[in-house]
């Protein structure tokens, strides 16, 4: 039987609501969920999270959501977000998360757009953005409010989130609660996510429970991981891995989730949690292994030498497994033996000394950064796609991945190339639509079901997908050449002292780039240099700082045609964040903000 008809039989016929009463029935005491970390922490039961998900699906009821109705959810990652979402769910509403990044204006448009008529806000932030945007929603019927203290005194709307819970009992889970349980199909749309809006305003991708269900139990399949798998849930909502990964893919295999609210407790989320399955976008893996170089700096002598020995056997092993080569047996035994002495015990020190599936996905990834992770024994696998395909629609396993690549088509999914290179996918995770103002979906693929994707790539003989840049990225220069600029800024961010790079050079005479300090790595480059200071601004200046870049991108342009190379570029202090503008809320780059905010320096590159 194919990998496709597997992964099809596993999953139809199936609906997260049905699958979560599953998971209360088959493992009522396994963890479902975990917030806070040590003596704080707090675990919920697969039967506990389902019992506080029939309370407020009868409070949501009772509120008046119905099926079709949509609800924004302005909260972190805490267990009342699942709650919310999937009671939600319950009633055939379809509950949306916004970033909690938005401004008010874009608030003011997914919230328009969107027809809320149910809006919960987590407490006095939320509320004093979205404030100015209430009294425009003229399908609002409720505020639920997490924080019982900005429930606003004789406004009607409002509504406790504890008063609307109740008190969860088991007869919670009644007959009615069933009766919705059962009342979902596959096709029913299940949830939306707005894209992030880098090109033109954000969209409402409609997913489905097949979409969702599919995406998980595909993942699953092509890289298993043990039963009741741990995982980490430290991305927004919002982000449609984070959906996938944090929601939905834990009710399809009944793992256990450690939520992690503020990025800024990851690695000890991660230690405590020490999860089988990780998703990082490119600047977390980067983070993560500026830390790990940083402790190798710490080692003895002796230790050194053991850790170099071993990080060369494992990085020759990669580097055969990524060119489709086989690894002699001899070679296989000696890393496994180093790998558990000698590597383990430092991936231990970010809690992925378990970590079975690693992935990264969102943007290109150096292969630096690759190859140096692999050498201590973490092998992370790009994967592709976007909100539209329900996340990954190309996913790189253990047995066939290749450095640059972004793997194979998923089980039952379709890749092809239109005649411009523009990437085309079709199968079960292509999503029905767009949210339409009026509620409905407005289909996006076309007659013979291919949605074109934005992405521009190649398709190799092995069935491996390329990503090469977004078609409206593409720079063309006024000599009429396109150049790729996400190759050249990815070989640009390979070094600790660049977080963010741009490649310019759109109807220009040739390329030059912005490059931004890392926040992190600049000070620390600093200090392992012997620079004084650890001030961005003051690095943007130094001279060490510019011979280093210098160096950066003369390497760059090793591996560049000449009509990519980058003839100059200017040092931003930063840091650039979702909330400074210059980036998405998945950390994209906001080209014409950043063009529009950087103009004067952009043109003094072409004086």
């Amino acid at each position: 039987m194919s990998s496709a008809h597997r992964v099809h039989r596993a999953v139809e016929g199936r609906t997260i609501t049905e699958l979560l009463r599953r998971n209360a029935l088959s493992f009522p005491d396994h963890p479902a969920l975990t917030s806070g970390l040590g003596g704080d922490a707090t675990t919920w039961t697969w039967s506990q999270l389902r019992s506080e998900v029939a309370a407020l699906t009868r409070g949501l009821s009772a509120l008046g959501l119905r099926s079709g109705d949509r609800m924004l959810i302005a909260m972190s990652s805490r267990p009342e977000h699942w709650v919310v979402d999937l009671a939600a769910i319950h009633l055939g509403a379809l509950p949306c998360t916004t970033y909690d990044t938005l401004s008010t204006e874009q608030i003011r448009f997914v919230a328009q757009h969107s027809a809320a008529t149910v809006v919960v806000l987590e407490g006095a932030e939320q509320l004093r953005r979205w404030q100015p945007v209430l009294d425009e929603l003229p399908d609002l019927r409720a505020v639920v409010a997490l924080d019982p203290a900005i429930v606003a005194p004789g406004d009607l709307r409002f509504v406790g989130y504890a008063d609307l819970r109740g008190d969860p009992t088991p007869a919670d889970v009644d007959a009615t609660f069933e009766d919705l349980t059962e009342q979902a199909t596959p096709e029913t749309p299940l949830t939306v996510v707005y894209t992030s809006g880098t090109t033109g305003e954000p969209k409402g991708v409609v997913l489905s429970h097949r979409n969702v269900i599919h995406e998980s139990t595909m993942q699953d399949h092509l890289i298993p991981v043990p039963e009741h798998p741990r995982t980490v849930a430290y991305l927004p909502l919002a982000h449609i891995a984070e959906r996938v990964l944090g929601i939905y893919m834990p009710i399809c295999n009944a793992g256990h989730v450690t939520l992690c609210p503020d990025p800024d407790q990851l690695l000890p989320s991660l230690v405590s949690a020490r999860p089988h399955g990780f998703f990082g976008v490119p600047r977390v893996w980067e983070k993560l292994a500026a830390g790990l170089e940083a402790r190798l700096g710490g080692l003895d002598d002796q230790q050194a030498v053991a850790v170099a020995g071993a990080r060369d056997i494992a990085l020759e092993v990669f580097r055969l497994r990524s060119a489709d080569k086989e690894v002699p047996a001899d070679l296989q035994d000696r890393h496994d033996q180093l790998d558990s002495a000698v590597l383990r015990p430092i991936r231990a020190a970010i809690g992925l000394d378990d970590c079975r599936r690693a992935v990264s996905g969102a943007a290109p990834i150096p292969t630096a950064v690759l190859e140096f992770l692999a050498s201590l024994g973490l092998a992370v696998y790009e994967v592709w796609g976007l909100s539209e395909t329900t996340g990954a629609a190309t996913v790189s396993t253990p047995e066939a991945f290749a450095l640059g690549a972004v793997g194979r088509p998923g089980p039952g999914i379709e890749v092809s190339l239109a005649e411009d290179g523009e990437l085309l996918v079709r199968g079960p995770v292509v999503f029905p639509g767009y949210l339409a103002p009026d509620g409905g979906v407005e289909a996006a693929t076309d007659p013979d079901g291919w949605l074109a994707t934005g992405d521009i790539g190649t398709v190799d003989e092995r069935g491996m997908v390329t990503i090469t840049d977004r078609k409206k990225d593409i720079i063309i220069t006024d000599g009429g050449k396109n150049i790729a600029p996400t190759r050249i800024e990815s070989l640009l961010r390979s070094h600790p002292l660049v977080a963010q790079a741009v490649a310019i050079g759109d109807r220009r005479r040739y390329v030059t780039a912005l490059l931004v300090l890392d926040e992190e790595g600049g000070p620390a480059w600093a200090r392992a240099n012997g620079i004084g200071t650890t001030s961005l601004a003051e690095l943007a200046r130094h001279p060490r700082v510019h011979a280093a870049l210098d160096d950066v991108v003369a390497e760059a342009n090793t591996h560049l045609a000449r009509v990519e190379q980058v003839k100059t570029y200017r040092v931003l202090a930063g840091p650039w964040t979702a909330e400074s503008g210059e980036l998405t809320p998945k950390l994209s780059l906001r080209r014409p903000v950043i063009a529009e905010r950087h103009a004067a320096t952009i043109d003094a590159m072409y004086a």
